[in-house]
């Protein structure tokens, strides 16, 4: 007596058929794409709609020009290192923005730069901007 016992010889192979799943399947995903634009919900709301301001215009930027010797001009007119605070409190006290450009020439050492950037925070300024000396121009 033999008895056979599993393998590919001898008995039926059943494997689902699955032709008619994918078919409810491809029906379903049609279903679903027809209601998809019946059930989007909306809120109605109102959008803020801008105003057009009216810009002053701006006043033309104030640069600090730093040479060697303790020479600076402020905005093309020469200052004396004496009474750089005072010019810019003066230029400063009736001013909204309160920007300066330093511009400072490449033989100046960092540390007297850093001494001026003081006297112009001392003297109101609120932001400082280092410049390159053809930046200002627009020539590179």
């Amino acid at each position: 007596m033999s008895m056979s016992v599993g393998g590919k010889s001898g008995g039926q192979m059943s494997d689902p058929n699955m032709t008619p799943m994918i078919d409810v399947l491809l029906v379903l995903l049609v279903i679903f794409i027809i209601a998809q634009p019946l059930l989007q919900r909306s809120i109605d709301i109102q959008l803020p709609v801008e105003k057009e301001e009216e810009t002053a215009p701006s006043a033309p930027p104030i640069v600090l020009e730093v040479f060697p010797g303790q020479q600076y001009m402020l905005n093309k007119s020469p200052v004396p290192a004496a009474q750089l605070s005072e010019r810019l409190l003066q230029v400063y006290s009736n001013r909204p923005d309160r920007v300066l450009f330093v511009k400072a020439d490449g033989a100046i050492k960092y540390g007297e730069v850093i001494t001026i950037m003081d006297i112009a925070k001392g003297a109101g300024v609120e932001v400082l901007g280092a410049v390159l000396p053809d930046e200002m121009t627009g020539n590179r």
